[in-house]
């Protein structure tokens, strides 16, 4: 599948729209994402966390009790930002989509041995058909579905829109 973003005029210095294969890969070598999740009253609850990007989704997982975990059984709506916090290098990335849980041992592994292989033994999950870690902690895995991504270019700068 061929993925082609729009170049936004409005935000954009740029002539051309960033490429996918540019934001699928800061999606891919992230270290680090920012989830911003909804509470039930309305308040935006935002976190960073590790993760991994997957077959164009995101992935990350979470304690039940946790306050993002307590907000994705109030809705799924979830924004996954990422980039280099810096003003004229780099890409910035934004996905906006939606949540749902990934359940079932074959699927687990799989992203299991995906945190292995991109943080090494620092998230090395032994998992079971609901969970990462059932003998331990026992970390939810949700799975982000895109609705959009937003690719913010900084030198030259420039907006692109992708639709997933």
């Amino acid at each position: 599948m061929t993925i082609t973003g729009t170049l936004d005029p409005r935000f954009s210095e740029a002539t051309q729209p960033t490429e996918w294969p540019a934001a699928a890969e800061a999606l891919t070598t992230a270290g680090l994402y920012w989830l911003t999740t909804v509470r039930a009253d309305g308040r935006p609850h935002v976190t960073p966390l590790v993760g991994v990007w997957v077959d164009d989704t995101f992935v990350f997982c979470t304690g039940p009790s946790e306050q993002k975990a307590r907000n994705l059984r109030s809705g799924a709506a979830v924004v996954v930002t990422t980039g280099a916090n810096t003003w004229d290098a780099g890409l910035d990335v934004v996905v906006e989509g939606s949540a749902g849980r990934v359940t079932g041992r074959h699927e687990l592994t799989a992203l299991a041995d995906a945190y292995r292989a991109k943080y090494g033994d620092d998230w090395d999950f032994d998992c079971d058909d609901e969970v990462f870690d059932p003998e331990g902690e026992a970390a939810i895995v949700y799975r982000v579905t895109p609705d959009k991504v937003l690719a913010f270019a900084k030198s030259p700068h420039g907006q692109t829109r992708f639709r997933l």
